[in-house]
């Protein structure tokens, strides 16, 4: 007899213990389950990141775009952050748009033999396109670029 008591009391620790494996087993995945979720969190954020720089650099270079094919206007891009022309007014509108907080600053530098001297117009300037966003809770975050644009010919 005592030894069919033994051998219950053996069976009862077992099953104790197999409730301690799948409660530490649970612990486990749960502790994997919070890290994936963070993961993705993060990865979430990265690609947000990652979208509003491409779009930043996108609208960057079309507004370079546009001056190329509008060179021979090239000061009307720098005049009070583009509100005076309606091209370039309209890219900064487009900023605002596309990105949260987006805000636009383009400047026109005339290079040194960049004026034409008959008409005093700019014919061949650099040009720095800045954009600037703030994601949500997170800081500003700044595109620049430069570009040489010019309707003069080669020599």
């Amino acid at each position: 007899m005592s030894k069919a008591f033994s051998h219950r009391g053996a069976r009862r620790t077992a099953r104790g213990f197999m409730l301690l494996e799948v409660l530490v087993a649970m612990l486990i995945f749960s502790i994997g389950v919070l890290g994936i979720v963070g993961l993705q969190a993060a990865m979430t954020k990265a690609q947000t990141g990652s979208k509003f720089r491409a779009d930043a650099s996108f609208l960057a270079q079309r507004l370079i775009g546009n001056m190329w094919a509008d060179r021979s206007t090239l000061v009307n891009y720098a005049a009070a952050n583009c509100a005076g022309y309606t091209r370039c007014s309209e890219w900064v509108a487009e900023v605002a748009r596309a990105l949260p907080g987006g805000a636009a600053a383009v400047t026109v530098t005339a290079l040194p033999d960049g004026t034409d001297p008959a008409t005093g117009a700019v014919v061949a300037a650099d040009v720095t396109v800045t954009i600037t966003w703030t994601p949500p809770n997170e800081e500003q975050r700044t595109y620049t670029t430069t570009s040489s644009v010019s309707s003069k010919s080669p020599t």
